[in-house]
């Protein structure tokens, strides 16, 4: 032991407020454990990324982004708005209305639950069973040792960077200082094609800004199957957004961007870069070698099904494989927390929803066609364009479709795929019916509410059973 190294002896530590660690701690309190809960930034850490400056704060940007687009686009229905406008200002204060109403519930969730104190400070492994936490804005500060019985690491991830293009905060920005901004952007360029470059390049285009969006792999969405690629270059190019595929952003200078596009070089003149070229787990501070644990090539920690990585120490989150999805987070806690209390427990489900709140939105849950090909899977699918519905029409928003995959010989449900308006609230009855193993007369029998988007999943059983209702075509 270190001279002057006193450690305080903890039950159950938790480290990260985020979902995965606030919803950990939570659970942790109902089974009983005594839960200290550590965060970097203290109680203004409780929410983590996703509540204070990524999907809360994103989600309340597009929304805004969506009905400012809507008020100035839909003069054909008989809705004029002229002169309509976005206050950033205002919008600012409204988005930290919102997120410190969401944080403050969980804040007092924890209260009520006993979890009545969030240390600050950045906590790293000192011994296989000890801690020590240290606060970054007090350098004198005292550092404090814990000894724990349970460990339950949510460290969660951080925007990545690229060479050449360092943030700065004025003209290098990442997600996080997009969403910061309180005036609209005259030119931007958007670097990554991936869900948060799309969901942020949308929402600004929709707004006003002149958006360039440029992407090193050759089409956007890259990480997933090219369907859901083709409504979105689409729309984007109804956007007016200017989307460079097979090009490489190389730096940033006196307010123009470098690119390279095979031998090709050539310059963009922007106000700002946003750079969204995906995220890096925090586990390289975490001191995990002194509890003899070791990150794979990503930098993620090897758990098992109960995301233990040893007997007394778990992992969840965006700091092991998997989706780097707050959902997933929220999901692996419960498991984790349970593993550690002696129960059975195991991290198992049969799809992970994944969305994108970009144009239309995209949501996608359990395998797809040349996944199951991949796997050996025999199934079959059927796709339906979302334009064929009532409600779509109603809304003007009928760009996208739903598809159904299932196995060939059970029926049994192992896919839906969405694009199209509130994909991500409708995938839901995907997730669910993936989960419960529901098979194509389930669907089918299963009375979908009139006039609603929802019906096209029933709509898409009845094709698929030979009994179509309003679509004429099977495939």
């Amino acid at each position: 032991m270190v001279v002057g190294e006193i450690p305080v002896s903890a039950d159950l530590v938790v480290v990260g407020a985020g979902p995965g660690g606030y919803a950990a701690a939570l659970r942790g309190a109902q089974l009983g454990r005594d839960v200290v809960l550590i965060d970097r930034d203290g109680p203004d850490g409780v929410g983590g990324v996703c509540l204070n400056v990524g999907c809360i704060p994103s989600k309340a940007l597009i929304e805004t982004a969506n009905h400012f687009e809507h008020a100035t686009t839909m003069a054909h229905t008989g809705l004029r708005l002229d002169g309509a406008a976005v206050d950033m200002k205002t919008w600012q204060d409204w988005k930290e209305t919102v997120v410190d109403g969401l944080t403050g519930g969980i804040r007092q969730l924890l209260s009520i639950a006993g979890v009545s104190v969030v240390i600050t400070g950045h906590a790293q492994l000192s011994r296989a069973d000890q801690l020590v936490v240290t606060d970054p804005l007090r350098p004198l500060a005292l550092a404090q040792y814990f000894q724990f019985n349970d460990l339950v690491l949510a460290t969660g991830s951080r925007p990545a960077e690229l060479p050449g293009l360092a943030r700065d905060g004025v003209n290098v920005l990442n997600s996080t200082d997009v969403l910061a901004l309180d005036q609209v952007p005259h030119r931007v360029a958007v670097i990554g094609a991936g869900y948060i470059g799309l969901e942020l390049g949308t929402a600004l285009a929709k707004l006003g800004s002149h958006v360039t969006i440029v992407e090193y792999a050759s089409r956007v969405l890259p990480a997933m199957d090219a369907m859901f690629a083709r409504p979105i270059a689409r729309r984007l190019r109804q956007l007016g957004i200017d989307v460079r595929v097979d090009t490489a952003a190389v730096k940033f200078d006196n307010g123009e961007l470098h690119l390279a596009s095979g031998d090709t070089t050539s310059q963009i003149q922007v106000d700002i870069v946003v750079v969204a070229v995906g995220r890096i787990p925090n586990t390289d501070q975490l001191g995990l070698d002194a509890a003899g644990i070791i990150v794979d090539a990503r930098g993620l920690i090897p758990v098992g099904v109960d995301r233990r990585a040893t007997r007394h120490i778990a992992a969840i989150g965006d700091i092991v494989d998997g989706p780097a999805l707050a959902h997933k987070a929220t999901a692996e806690a419960g498991v984790a927390v349970e593993a550690l209390c002696g129960h059975a427990a195991a991290f198992a489900p049969a799809t992970i929803p994944a969305v994108v709140f970009c144009d239309p939105e995209i949501a996608s849950a359990g395998i797809t066609v040349d996944e199951a090909g991949d796997s050996g899977i025999d199934v079959d699918s059927v796709t339906i364009p979302m334009g064929a519905s009532g409600r779509a029409a109603t809304i003007d928003s009928r760009d996208g479709f739903l598809q159904l995959v299932w196995e060939r010989e059970s029926q049994t449900i192992v896919g839906v795929h969405i694009a199209g308006a509130h994909a991500s609230e409708l995938i839901a009855e995907g997730v669910l019916a993936i989960e419960m193993a529901t098979t194509l007369e389930d669907i089918a029998g299963s009375i979908h509410a009139h006039p609603t988007l929802s019906e096209q999943l029933g709509e898409a059983a009845h094709l698929a059973l030979g009994r179509p209702i309003h679509v004429p075509v099977r495939k």
